[in-house]
Parts: C-alpha cells; sequence; structure tokens
C-alpha cells in the first residue's frame, strides 16, 4: 500500500511536469532513459558517425550513469532520484523530442501522452530470455490492480520494440501485450561488437595488459543473474575452495556478480591468489566474454550474446525448482539452454575438466535468438528511424503541409 502510494505521487508529479512542457514544439531531438548503457551507447555511437543533426540526451539511472559520463557533444541528467531539478530536466527533455529509447520499464510512462509524430522505442537489455517478465511474470498476480493497469499502460506507449529474433518477437508480444506490427526486425544494437575485430583486438589486449594471467591461463566467467533477496546479502553457491584444489593450475575464474549486490565479505582475490578475480565493477560485461573459455551462468541474458562467439556455456541453476515456481520461464529450462545444466560444484568441475561441449548446440542457440543481429543492428536502427523521418517529410510536402 505504501509502495503504492510513493508510485502514485510520482507519477502525478512527473505528469504534471511533463504537461507543463508539452505544449512546447518538438525538437529534433533524440531522448535516450537507460538502466543498461551498451544499447543506448551504440545507437548514439552510430548517429555520431551518420553526423545526423540531432541533439542527442542521456536519461541515465545510477546504476549506468558513470558509462556516460565523459560522452561529448550530449546532454548527461541522473533520472528517477530525488533531485526536483533533475526531475524537471527530465521531463522536459522527454516531451520535447522526436524519438524517446527505454532500455527497460519505466513507469512515468503511463502517466504521460505522447505528441502525433513522437516515436517511444523500446530497446530491452537482453537479446533473449529464458524467465518470464512483463505481463508473464508470476510475481505480478501479487500486484494491485492499480499496478497491472500501470504496467499494460506503460506497455502500450512501445511504438516499437527492437529484437534480434523471431523467438524474441513472439516474447515481446505475449509478455507485453502488442501487436505484431509493433516489432522493428533491425537487430540489438549492443551485438555490434562482437563482429567488430578492432575492437575485440583492442579490449583484449587491454584486458590482458591490466592482468596477465587472462593471457597465461584459460578463462572461466561466472556470471548469475541478479536475485532480489541478494541485494544486501550475498551467498556465493560455488565451492571456491574445491574449484581452486582442481582447476587453479590451469585455469582462472573470473566473477561477475550484479553492482548493487552488497556485502560480499570475503576478499576472493586474497583467498585464492591467481585463481579467482572479482570483476563485478567491470563497466561492460561483454567486453569479458572476448576473454573468457567458458562461460558459467544460470538465468542470465549473458549467453544469448555469448553464442556469438560460438564457445562452451555450463548452467548451474542450483535454486532452478523455487526459481521456476516464483519466476517461471518461457520454454522447459533444461532443454532450452546450449550447455551441460548442473547443480553442484562437483558436477561443475568435472564438466570443465572433460570439456565435453557440444558446440554445434551452441550454434544452433545463436541460430534462433541471434538472427538479426549480424553486426549491422545500430546502422539498421539509424537508417529506420531518419529515413523514415525523411519520408514523411516528403508526404507532407506533397499535401502542401510544410
Amino acid at each position: 500500500m505504501v509502495r503504492e502510494f510513493i508510485i502514485f505521487i510520482y507519477l502525478f508529479v512527473f505528469k504534471i511536469l511533463f504537461n507543463a512542457f508539452n505544449w512546447l514544439p518538438l525538437k529534433r531531438k533524440v531522448t535516450f532513459i537507460s538502466t543498461f548503457g551498451q544499447n543506448s551507447l551504440s545507437v548514439y555511437e552510430e548517429i555520431k558517425s551518420q553526423k545526423i543533426d540531432c541533439e542527442i540526451v542521456f536519461l541515465c539511472k545510477p546504476s549506468c550513469i558513470q558509462e556516460f559520463k565523459n560522452i561529448n557533444g550530449a546532454k548527461t541528467i541522473a533520472f528517477e532520484t530525488y533531485h526536483i531539478i533533475d526531475m524537471i530536466k527530465s521531463a522536459y527533455h522527454i516531451a520535447t523530442s522526436q524519438y524517446i529509447f527505454v532500455d527497460n520499464y519505466y513507469g512515468f510512462l503511463s502517466a504521460v501522452k505522447f505528441k502525433e509524430g513522437v516515436e517511444c522505442v523500446q530497446l530491452w537489455h537482453a537479446a533473449g530470455a529464458l524467465k518470464t517478465f512483463g505481463l508473464k511474470d508470476k510475481n505480478i498476480l501479487h500486484r494491485s490492480a492499480a499496478a497491472k493497469k500501470r504496467f499494460s499502460n506503460v506497455y502500450q506507449k512501445f511504438n516499437r520494440v527492437v529484437v534480434g529474433s523471431e523467438a524474441m518477437a513472439n516474447i515481446f508480444i505475449e509478455a507485453f501485450d502488442l501487436p505484431p506490427d509493433r516489432i522493428l526486425r533491425t537487430g540489438v544494437p549492443r551485438t555490434d561488437l562482437f563482429f567488430d575485430q578492432d575492437y575485440k583486438r583492442r579490449v583484449t589486449s587491454d584486458l590482458y595488459s591490466e592482468n596477465q594471467a587472462l593471457k597465461s591461463k584459460k578463462v572461466i566467467l561466472y556470471a548469475p543473474t541478479f536475485r532480489d533477496h541478494e541485494l544486501d546479502r550475498f551467498d556465493l553457491k560455488l565451492d571456491l575452495d574445491k574449484m581452486y584444489r582442481e582447476l587453479h593450475d590451469e585455469y582462472v575464474l573470473l566473477l561477475r556478480f550484479h553492482p548493487a549486490v552488497k556485502d560480499r565479505a570475503v576478499n576472493f582475490q586474497e583467498k585464492y591468489p591467481g585463481f579467482v578475480y572479482d570483476y563485478s565493477g567491470y563497466p561492460n560485461v561483454n567486453d569479458l566474454l572476448f576473454v573468457t573459455d567458458i562461460l558459467i551462468s544460470d538465468y542470465s541474458s549473458i549467453p544469448y550474446e555469448f553464442a556469438l562467439l560460438n564457445k562452451p556455456m555450463i548452467f548451474f541453476p542450483y535454486d532452478l525448482k523455487e526459481y521456476r515456481s516464483q519466476r517461471g520461464f518461457w520454454e522447459d529450462y533444461e532443454q532450452s539452454v546450449p550447455g551441460p545444466v548442473v547443480y553442484t560444484t562437483d558436477q561443475l568441475v568435472s564438466q570443465i575438466k572433460d570439456h565435453q561441449f557440444d558446440l554445434n548446440e551452441v550454434a544452433l542457440f545463436s541460430k534462433k535468438w541471434n538472427v538479426y543481429s549480424n553486426g549491422h543492428s545500430s546502422k539498421n536502427l539509424v537508417k529506420y528511424l531518419f529515413e523514415k523521418e525523411s519520408s514523411m517529410g516528403l508526404q507532407k510536402r506533397e499535401r502542401g503541409t510544410l
């Protein structure tokens, strides 16, 4: 009840601010509202590469604002903070932008009405999905009628939803209750870097220079999904003592936890020198994939992008039964992941040492989820937006409305 009241007040204030600016004319402006940085940055870089004349604004959640701090030629403003000035600026830019990009669920969308000609594009932060979300998230059953209506209102504001595959298109149609014509099959912008060999060489070289162990040994990356109950207290389910004894001669283990996870009391790097390295603070997890030989994950979306590199994966869903009950999956978990599923550290170590992986399975997985993500996704998206704009302008001139 208290939570809903706070949300109501926030949306009420935001609506007043938005409406105060909504009478102003639209500008040739692109506003990115970001919780995750990579998709927004990829599209921004393509806009600048094509020398498109437009104003660019980043409204950033605290989780990614550092990634945008030093960008030239764009405004960066903190979003959804307690600072009223930032809130006023955010409402102004959203109300006067021709294009709005979002990469997550944002409640303010339920409280605003965009002018004709504004396009709101959902740049979802994942290339694929194992766990359900949106209107199919099991947790929605416990929310109030007002909350459910708010969710639906937010999703209906998406004029276009960018996808990298038909599999993801079908999920978005169901999760957001959208008609099929709102799907935009341009590919996922953040996947472009996997096809950029110069970028790959530069990132790999930098990582090797910073940590020679990544070059001298094989690299295992453990990147589990974020769990709400771990926000204040983290409980690592891997037996690092055993992994150190069995694997440290040949491998190093990188840990990549969600940055919001606190109370990691153990200094893993001191306890397991030369073997465990905590890369949770590293800004772009995709960069780490270039030096990774084996990925360990569970319900995260990282495997969808890692599959583009056609490398081995192991899945460690130690709480599968509980997670299936609480969140749910779009498909049968064991059948949908492209690698062995293990539930204990013993099983995990055995899989790593045996190294019996079916990379054909990984290739088929990538073909299913990355069919439109072919290295030109950002270019395709920018071309869609601004060629459409030119076409609409021509139609107006022909009708004598310009």
